[in-house]
């Protein structure tokens, strides 16, 4: 309905009553209009009549919604399904082209837009969870494992004598094999005991890196968010390595943005030394459907690069559902969020330290990890070589997901003593 429209419809309907319902329309079409003008994520969140309003404008915007459109060619946002098209709001062309997942699509500005627009909130809200400085950044459709893979190859094409990744130990599948998947040989630095806690060990990094020469390492792959021992790495110390070695550095940021120390740490990198893209989760930090990262950092040229790597135009499935989210939150619900998860993990720290305490088990004292605990199994290990492992199983049957038992395991042949304890002094 535009201003023609109501002026129509006032000859059927009371003239008075129609300029009400204009009324209403312009509210809705106010917010899209500053959202459009900011590219920022409104302080409220959005009522999702008007959510769906500004999606169902977007779509008629894709040439596969036009009406008498003739498609022609072999990709025409064809769908046999209707309701996979009310699935994704009949947004079907995807984002992006075949030389960069971040360019717009001729047949399909609405899709174009609702991607750069949710790259800018995205970005709004990385700023606002503590990274104030980072310039850009873009949703790939894409899982934090494989968008980690993708830096690696970008990088390949700046470093072509490089073979090798540094990588301060860090138990978590994906993003070790998202080494080996580009191609390169992944160094694995091991951790320091200090006091409960994991820490990296920077003089080791140092002196492998002079050990292999700067010119042979691809990039330092570090790591904030992390499970218990473990605490993040010592990034701005790592930085400041990569800085003088003009070595590249890449941080796994997985689950960090819910985190304000993690994304700290990513800020003081940045500031004293080098911090070239950071990859964080969209189901861990914005509460969506696995299948999507955020790829972020400090300089436009490397993080367009990274875009340009993309092989093919990509699904906008994943930028959809975290622009509904943000906007259905609004600044003010994910401040909200973040206020919340700090509040549970400290009481959740209170009542498993009472609970250790029931068992004679202790509550580690990991203060340098805010996201994740760890409390020792000691007196059950002793009563059985499974015991440990089948706590991990009775919990999980019990319907308490997400906690975590450790054993040794085998990754791609590689043999990594101690698996899922980051470390191998503790098997």
């Amino acid at each position: 309905m535009n201003v023609e429209n109501f002026g129509a419809s006032e000859r059927l309907v009371n003239a008075a009553y129609v300029r009400q319902g204009a009324q209403g329309r312009r509210a809705h079409e106010l917010r899209l209009r500053a959202l459009l003008e900011q590219g920022k994520c409104p302080e409220d969140g959005w009522d999702e009549s008007t959510i769906e309003l500004f999606l169902h404008e977007l779509a008629i915007m894709d040439s596969n919604n036009f009406l008498g459109n003739c498609g022609v060619g072999e990709r025409e946002g064809r769908v046999a399904s209707g309701m996979v098209a009310r699935r994704h709001y009949r947004l079907i062309h995807g984002i992006g082209r075949s030389g960069d997942i971040s360019a717009v699509q001729p047949k399909a500005a609405g899709s174009s837009l609702l991607n750069k627009l949710t790259n800018s909130i995205v970005l709004d809200i990385i700023k606002l969870a503590g990274v104030r400085t980072v310039t850009n950044c873009f949703v790939v459709p894409m899982a934090t494992g494989m968008s980690l893979t993708l830096c690696f190859l970008t990088l390949r094409h700046k470093r072509p004598k490089a073979k090798y990744i540094i990588w301060p130990r860090i138990d978590q599948k994906s993003c070790f094999k998202s080494m080996i998947t580009a191609g390169f040989e992944p160094v694995v630095i091991e951790n320091v005991l200090e006091g409960d806690e994991l820490r990296t060990d920077v003089k080791a990094v140092e002196a492998k890196i002079q050990d292999l020469g700067a010119e042979n390492v691809l990039c330092v792959h570090s790591t904030t968010s992390c499970f218990a021992p473990r605490v993040p790495d010592r990034l701005e110390e790592l930085s400041v390595i990569c800085s003088n070695y003009d070595i590249p550095h890449i941080v796994n940021n997985a689950y960090g943005v819910q985190s304000s120390k993690c994304m700290h740490l990513i800020q003081q990198g940045a500031r004293v030394g080098r911090i070239d893209a950071f990859i964080q989760s969209l189901d861990k930090n914005f509460m969506v459907p696995v299948g999507g990262a955020i790829i972020a950092g400090f300089s436009d040229s490397f993080i367009q690069d990274i875009s340009k790597m993309y092989p093919g135009r990509a699904s906008a499935s994943p930028s959809l559902d975290v622009l509904i989210t943000l906007l259905s939150l609004g600044e003010s619900g994910y401040r909200q969020l973040l206020k919340e998860r700090k509040e549970m993990f400290s009481y959740l720290s209170g009542q498993l330290r009472k609970l250790a305490e029931v068992y004679n088990e202790r509550l580690l004292n990991t203060p340098h990890n805010p996201i994740s605990l760890a409390m020792s199994l000691e007196n059950l290990d002793k009563h059985s070589d499974m015991a440990v492992t089948q706590l991990g199983s009775m919990l999980f049957t019990r319907q308490v997901s997400g906690a975590r038992c450790s054993s040794s395991d085998v990754i791609m042949l590689y043999l990594v003593y101690g698996f899922a304890s980051h470390s191998s002094l503790q098997c």
